[in-house]
């Protein structure tokens, strides 16, 4: 038996990258699920994967009624909501705070904030109905920790996790939870279409970042190799899962040790070079006296 058996677990942004796999292992831990998304064929064919009890609703999550219609259908079909995963994301601009464009940074706040506000608004009182229910917010280290982003994506991150807390403790109170993931550096489509390549093409490739992704984090990331969706989906699951049940209003960070501090071999290996420039510091000032 799965640890979701019998949930009815709806995933926003459910259509590629994180989402996509949080809603394949929501099935195989037992969940009937809803997937939403932008993506209609992806969504399509990802719910005829997951078979006849999983169903898809085409939805942008900048638009509150396209959020408030999955959220409908979910109670339609199911007459309940167990839990909520909002994993819609974008990436953009990391470039100079002189040279960031409010379009820009209004869209980060619409997907990434926006998107959250909307789900939790018409999940909740569904779910204080209920009297029981777990939601679950995709962030980033990247709202909790600077230079990692764009400022953007920074600080709409960062509105995921206060955004979190916030309604954590008012629905706390009616036995509904709510909680953040925050992933490191994960390996998904998500950077090549940002770039401009195809999406589907952009999915089908990401695991060729993996060794990129590797090289650039060996002197921030204490655990060597890369993360992937399948390293963020099962820290969602378990949120959204009764083995949960006492964990409100956190974040889980899973970065692979980034937010704990760099590699002590990074650190012990920059000694002797610092060691080298103070003597010949020292030396050029005996030189001067």
């Amino acid at each position: 038996m799965g640890v979701l058996e019998n949930h009815v677990n709806v995933v926003v942004g459910g259509t590629s990258g994180i989402g996509a796999r949080i809603a394949e292992l929501s099935a195989a831990q037992g969940a009937t699920v809803v997937i939403a998304g932008r993506r209609t064929k992806e969504g399509w064919e990802l719910a005829r994967r997951l078979g006849p009890a999983s169903s898809f609703v085409a939805a942008d999550v900048t638009r509150e009624s396209e959020v408030a219609a999955v959220i409908a259908h979910a109670v339609d079909r199911h007459g309940r909501i167990d839990s909520l995963i909002n994993s819609a994301g974008v990436t953009g601009f990391a470039g100079s705070i002189a040279a960031v464009e409010f379009d820009e940074f209004f869209r980060m706040m619409a997907v990434h904030a926006g998107g959250v506000l909307a789900g939790m608004k018409h999940a909740a009182p569904v779910m204080i109905e209920q009297r029981s229910g777990s939601i679950v917010n995709i962030a980033s280290i990247g709202g909790r920790l600077a230079g990692w982003t764009g400022h953007a994506y920074a600080a709409s991150k960062a509105a995921v996790i206060q955004l979190t807390r916030s309604a954590a403790v008012e629905l706390g109170e009616h036995g509904v939870r709510v909680n953040s993931v925050s992933p490191g550096a994960v390996a998904t489509g998500v950077f090549a279409k940002s770039a401009g390549l195809e999406p589907a093409l952009a999915d089908r490739t990401a695991g060729s970042l993996q060794p990129a992704f590797a090289a650039l984090l060996r002197q921030w990331q204490p655990i060597r190799g890369t993360a992937t969706p399948d390293d963020i989906a099962p820290a969602a699951i378990w949120l959204a899962s009764d083995a949960a049940r006492f964990v409100n209003g956190h974040d889980l960070v899973v970065d692979g040790g980034i937010s704990a501090g760099r590699p002590i071999s990074v650190a012990l290996s920059e000694g002797p070079r610092i060691g080298a420039a103070l003597t010949a510091a020292a030396a050029g000032a005996d030189s001067r006296i």
